[in-house]
This record gives structure tokens, C-alpha cells and sequence, in this order.
């Protein structure tokens, strides 16, 4: 991989809806070049996909509800975690799905309408697969920061310092 790959990756990952021309001006090299580094990273699968970072607390719809759970499981011989990995991440609930060292395997993250929505895909989902020794559930209540984004807006305090 070369210099240029490397920061044009970096670019679109910081801000992944800059057109093509910013793209090129800001490394220095020409339009058609950057759209054919952008298409062989695409065909290589280096490039995954493209998405937005959005506040949904600020949108009055889709309500949801966000979870990580800690997962303890047994790994199969000869495959380790990565079949049982394979079983969770095809639930349409798995947002993201971690290989985590420390006291448990895997970290899941799942969204849901309802505490009781999550609830029960713990229960009939997630911890009747046959490798799955326990699961502790975690609730997200307010998200501060994601991808290097911060979601609160802090308002500085305008008010005139009064001293004695």
C-alpha cells in the first residue's frame, strides 16, 4: 500500500463525503487518480462502505435502544470463536460484533425498539447457541462520543463572572 492510499484512507475516514476533487487537491495528485485509488480499494475490500454519523437522539422517530453484551464462550476446535462469531453477527440485531481478550470472549452490540425487544433476543437468541456460557447485558443510556464525533452540544456559559 502506498503513501498516498494510506492518507486518502485516512480522509475518508474522517470525512467520508468529501468529493473526489478536495480529495485531490488535498494530496496533491489528480481527480482520476483518486478515482481510480477509490475503486481498487472498493474491488480489494480495503474500502468497506460509506456512512454517516447520525444524532438520532435529535430526531423524534426510531427510538432505540442500544446494548452491548459480554459474551463467554466455548470455541470449537480447529475454527476457535469465528463459527460461533459467524451464528451471532447474521442476527439482523448485531450491529457489531468484537473478538475481546480479558474475562470475556466476545462484545456484542445490538439495537433494538425495547429493553424487552433486547431482552429476548438474549434469552431465545444469543444464549441458547450451543457454545455460549453466559452473557451480561449492558444498556446504553447517553452517547458522549462515537468515532471521534462528540454529540453534545455545550453551550458556553455567557453569564458575567461575579466576585467579591
Amino acid at each position: 500500500m502506498t503513501e498516498k492510499e494510506r492518507e486518502l484512507l485516512n480522509l475518508l475516514e474522517n470525512k467520508g463525503r468529501m468529493p473526489s476533487e478536495s480529495i485531490a487537491k488535498m494530496l496533491d495528485i489528480s481527480l482520476e487518480e483518486v478515482n481510480t485509488m477509490i475503486d481498487t480499494l472498493e474491488k480489494q475490500k480495503v474500502i468497506l462502505g460509506y456512512s454517516g454519523i447520525i444524532d438520532w437522539s435529535k430526531v423524534n422517530i426510531n427510538e432505540t435502544v442500544t446494548a452491548m453484551i459480554d459474551v463467554k464462550v466455548t470455541p470449537k476446535r480447529g475454527v476457535g470463536f469465528d463459527e460461533v462469531a459467524e451464528r451471532i453477527y447474521r442476527f439482523k440485531e448485531v450491529k457489531a460484533l468484537y473478538l475481546m481478550s480479558g474475562t470475556y470472549d466476545l462484545s456484542v452490540v445490538i439495537e433494538g425498539k425495547s429493553m424487552s425487544e433486547i431482552a429476548r433476543f438474549v434469552s431465545d437468541k444469543l444464549s441458547t447457541l450451543e457454545s455460549v456460557l453466559s452473557t451480561t447485558t449492558h444498556f446504553q443510556l447517553k452517547k458522549y462520543k462515537h468515532d471521534g464525533v462528540v454529540f453534545e452540544d455545550r453551550e458556553d456559559d455567557h453569564r458575567i463572572v461575579v466576585s467579591p
